[in-house]
């Protein structure tokens, strides 16, 4: 008994040893802070203006970052090059244009103020790959203004079912397009195998959730209705603290009934005995006595074949085209059965008819008219 109290003891000695040096190192960095108050903002976007760090030096060392650009957009981007360095400039990070490689890098400085602005540049560069206008592309400098780049060109797998989807996403003139814009207050543009969407964090959230359901054969409609009526919620401040989900459209998955396609069936032949096996090459060669001979005398016996057949084709060729010359034999044909309809007449005699003739132009003179002196006689 005095072995097991003796332990017992050690035991919760040890415990409480335990649990005093957990509780000293959880507390060890659980000090109070003279300057964290509560009327301080912890969510707040750190801004860091050029007065702060005039002179530049918090950056020990250089960053750089290169993306790659379609050879259609090297056009615009030399013309719109200077402005580029002009707007990168005022952060005192340099970039450069590499036409050869179709890259563009963009590099800080000595004289970089602002450590962040290597990330928004970075951002910036991709956009303009992306075919994003300059005076959209340069917004993402601003503090809350971001960016996300949805790649899209794998999430479908037929080519003529992805082109359908993503024309569904702009919609006709691009009305859906602009809906979506209007609602999250993001800018878009779709191209390629890619969306770029600008704006603010919670707009981009909302934005990939439309293109991704829409890929999934989800109308994006029904985002833009939802959108709508949030839109209204928020302008009422009793709705602030409630659940929003019975104001909410739910729109069920309706299966729509198709025709059917029927399958037509092979009856299955029931013949006792297998299909006779067909013949190998080697087979019909030897029918033939080709394969008796060399290879020459075989290539021979092929172009003699090959020309015998071109010399038919080429006979044919010429008939059809003396048929155009041909006279048509329709007019004989007509005439003939004329003459079977009159019947079998007499042929008239060169006498006969110049009789007939003659009756005939004296019967057609006109009769003379009778004169005063005719009438007295």
């Amino acid at each position: 008994m005095g072995k097991e109290e003796a332990s017992s003891s050690k035991a919760t000695v040890h415990n409480a040893a335990s649990s005093s040096s957990n509780a000293g190192k959880k507390s060890k960095y659980r000090k109070d802070k003279p300057w964290d108050t509560d009327d301080i903002n912890h969510w707040e976007p750190v801004r860091i203006s050029k007065e702060d760090n005039p002179t530049g030096g918090l950056l020990l060392e250089e960053s750089s970052f290169a993306t790659l650009f379609p050879q259609y957009r090297e056009h615009y981007l030399k013309e719109i090059w200077p402005d580029v360095q002009r707007v990168l400039g005022e952060y005192e990070l340099k970039v450069d244009l590499n036409l050869v490689e179709g890259s563009m890098t963009v590099r800080t400085t000595r004289k970089t103020w602002d450590p962040y602005a290597i990330m928004k540049a970075r951002d910036m560069i991709k956009l303009l790959a992306r075919s994003v206008p300059l005076p959209q592309a340069q917004k993402i400098l601003d503090d809350e203004t971001f960016c996300d780049i949805v790649k899209i060109g794998g999430m479908v797998r037929q080519k003529e079912r992805f082109c359908n989807r993503r024309q569904r996403l702009v919609g006709p003139n691009g009305s859906t397009l602009k809906a979506i814009e209007l609602l999250t207050g993001c800018f878009m543009l779709v191209q390629g195998q890619t969306v770029s969407v600008i704006g603010t964090v919670k707009g981009c959230k909302q934005v990939r959730r439309i293109i991704e359901d829409c890929f999934k054969n989800i109308h994006p409609i029904y985002h833009i209705k939802e959108l709508m009526i949030r839109r209204e919620l928020e302008k009422d401040p009793e709705l602030k603290n409630e659940n929003w989900d019975r104001f909410l459209p739910h729109f069920k998955k309706q299966n729509v009934q198709r025709k059917k396609v029927k399958v037509v069936k092979k009856k299955k032949s029931k013949e006792v005995f297998p299909p006779q096996q067909m013949p190998r090459k080697e087979d019909i060669m030897m029918e033939t006595g080709e394969y008796f001979l060399d290879e020459q005398e075989r290539k021979a016996r092929n172009q003699a074949a090959k020309f015998q057949a071109q010399k038919v084709k080429a006979a044919e060729r010429r008939r059809e085209k003396q048929k155009e010359f041909e006279a048509p034999a329709s007019s004989s044909v007509a005439k003939s059965k004329k003459r079977k309809s009159e019947g079998d007449a007499p042929e008239e005699s060169a006498m006969a008819m110049a009789e007939r003739m003659r009756k005939k132009a004296s019967a057609s003179k006109p009769k003379k008219q009778k004169t005063a002196e005719d009438l007295l006689l």
